[in-house]
Order: C-alpha cells, then structure tokens, then sequence
C-alpha cells in the first residue's frame, strides 16, 4: 500500500483494497460507488468498445463484443452506456478528434443525464484512459479533462480502469497522467504483481467508506503477490522503464507511420508508450475494417516467432514487455514490415 501511494494519481489521501484479478477490482469499484451513495444513485455509464472483466457485474460494464454477453442475461441493471470518442471512426460523424471529444460529452449530458436519468442519480462512470479491447483506442486530448468536469457538475464519481493501461505501459504509471486527470477510483492489476495473481482499488479516503463485513476477499492481499508488487514497482524505477516504453513507444510510432503514408492497408497509428494500436483496412477512403488481412498478418507472425494479437475491429495490439530493448524492437519491426508489405501487395491485386 505504501509503494502504491508514492506512485498513485490521486493527491489526496487513499485507501486500498487488495484482491486477485481485474475483475474482481472492477465488481468491487461497483460495490464502493453504490455504497459510498447508499443506493441512492443507481445508474453507473460506462462506454461502448470498453473491458472491464468477465465476472457477472464486470460484464455488464463491458461493452467491445456481443459474445461476451449472450447467454448470461439477465446482467446488472443500472448499467447506461454511451459511444467513446474513437478519433479514427468518430460514432459522431467527424474528422476533427476535439469536435468528437466534444460531442462524447455532450451525449452523456444532453441526452443520458437529461433523457434518460438525473445526474443525482448516477453513481460513477467507469471508463479505461486508453480502450484495450476496444483497440488501443486514445481519446481525444479534451475529452478526459472534460469528462471530469461534467462528472463533477453532476457529483459523478470517475473510475478509471487501468488494469491493462496503467504500471507503466503508456510510459507514465497511469495513462490517465498523459491529461492531468485525477479520478476518484482507479483499479490496477495484470502488471501490478508481473504475472502474480493480485489486483487494487485505490480510491479517495471518504470514498472508500463501506461498511465492515460489506466487502472483502479470501487472499485479497495476501503476502507473496504484495511482496512481488513492491519489487516491481522499485524495479520500474530502477530499471527506469517509464522512460524505456516512452523512447521505444516513440520508434515504434515513427515506424509505422512511416509505413502509413507508404502503404493503403495502414489507416491510422495510435498510442501512448508501449501501448500501440496499428489500424488495419481494406480502403482507406472507406475504412472498411481489414479483418481477414489482420488475421493472415498475426498467422504469419506467429510463424516468424513474433507474438501479436488483435484488438477492436481490425487493429494490431503492440504491448511489449517495459524493458525491451531497442535492438529487439528493430528485429521484429523488420520481420513485421515484410509481412504487412506482403499482405498489402495481396490487397491491391
């Protein structure tokens, strides 16, 4: 707890809660957020495209594929969401990222919290800095600041899920960092404990306020995984990782940018560190998703001895490790150009 508040984006005092997977961060950020209101704010808004977890409440939150809902009916009632400001395929019909961020925000006041439900009656809005599933999806530099503003108008909570973005990946600790937002809740796990089991909710002193006996978990902080948690936060420091995903975040984006005024299948690059989305289409007039071409690119790769995956309707997911060197990168972009310059020769035939 005390190596997690030296590095946590909220300033003012916290509390933690320990427990073993993103999931089950996520159904007990709900459980705080409806607590903390005493039932009386119901309604929570999360975003289309978002992950949030598998488990029964965490689902409910997700929204990035139908299969992960059907046949589980019924989910958590309460739960509105509402389009995420997609730069690249704006759900607003617009070329212009702040002109999207803009209209992001202004669905959720317009018409959720004036159609729909009273601001008086949402309890948070969940969301991740940077959408994973969804795509590697970077929001608009006004929509996060903005999204704070409108959540404390209405005296929303902001949770902010960095189970996938945040311990560095984006080259700050937490993604939500790139924009000076801080949250009221953040939940962390995947690389808090680099492989151990172990999740966190780190939230506002009077926030964190349930009950005894209300919430809690069976090896919810037990010893081995908060002792491996410590050492990889020194080691991220002491290896200065932050900085590593930053400068080879930063070759990575170079690269294929290059290759996106060269090549049609490459419609748009995206990211922040190591967390880099790669959009692939057919067309890029129409954007028509490359969803066969992704699929041969990941094939070959994996052939070549290079492990990537998909992410949203037709993106390459770039996530290496923090302290990759710039010397493998090289390597494996090498092998990764050959491939997507193949497949690109494939398409235009």
């Amino acid at each position: 707890a005390k190596a997690l508040k030296e590095i946590a984006p909220i300033k003012s005092d916290v509390k933690f809660f320990f427990g073993n997977s993103g999931a089950e961060a996520i159904e007990g950020a709900i459980k705080i957020c409806r607590g903390h209101f005493k039932n009386s704010r119901p309604y929570i808004i999360a975003f289309y495209g978002s992950f949030h977890g598998r488990t029964m409440a965490a689902m409910t939150l997700t929204a990035s594929k139908s299969i992960q809902h059907r046949w589980f009916a019924p989910l958590l009632p309460g739960v509105i969401h509402v389009p995420y400001p997609y730069p690249y395929r704006c759900p607003f019909n617009t070329d212009d990222p702040i002109e999207c961020g803009e209209q992001a925000l202004a669905f959720i006041e317009d018409y959720v919290l004036s159609k729909y439900v009273a601001g008086d009656e949402v309890a948070a809005i969940f969301f991740e800095p940077i959408q994973g599933e969804g795509g590697y999806i970077v929001p608009p530099d006004n929509f996060l600041p903005g999204l704070r503003k409108l959540a404390d108008k209405y005296g929303i909570l902001l949770v902010d899920d960095e189970v996938q973005a945040g311990m560095g990946r984006s080259g700050k600790w937490w993604a939500i960092q790139h924009w000076n937002v801080e949250p009221d809740i953040v939940t962390s796990a995947k690389a808090l404990a680099s492989g151990i089991p172990i999740s966190a909710i780190i939230g506002r002193s009077e926030i964190m306020d349930l009950p005894r006996g209300s919430h809690a978990s069976t090896f919810g902080g037990n010893p081995i995984a908060c002792r491996v948690g410590v050492e990889v936060i020194n080691i991220i420091k002491e290896e200065k990782l932050l900085e590593n995903a930053t400068r080879v975040g930063e070759y990575i984006m170079k690269k294929f940018n290059e290759l996106k005024d060269e090549l049609e299948i490459i419609g748009d690059v995206r990211g922040k560190g190591l967390m880099i989305g790669v959009e692939l289409v057919r067309n890029k007039d129409t954007k028509e998703p490359a969803r066969k071409e992704l699929a041969k690119i990941l094939e070959k790769a994996f052939k070549s001895g290079i492990l990537v995956i998909g992410a949203g309707l037709s993106a390459l997911r770039f996530s290496p490790p923090l302290n990759i060197p710039i010397e493998l990168v090289e390597k494996a972009l090498d092998i990764l150009e050959r491939i997507i310059r193949d497949v690109n020769k494939e398409l235009r035939k």
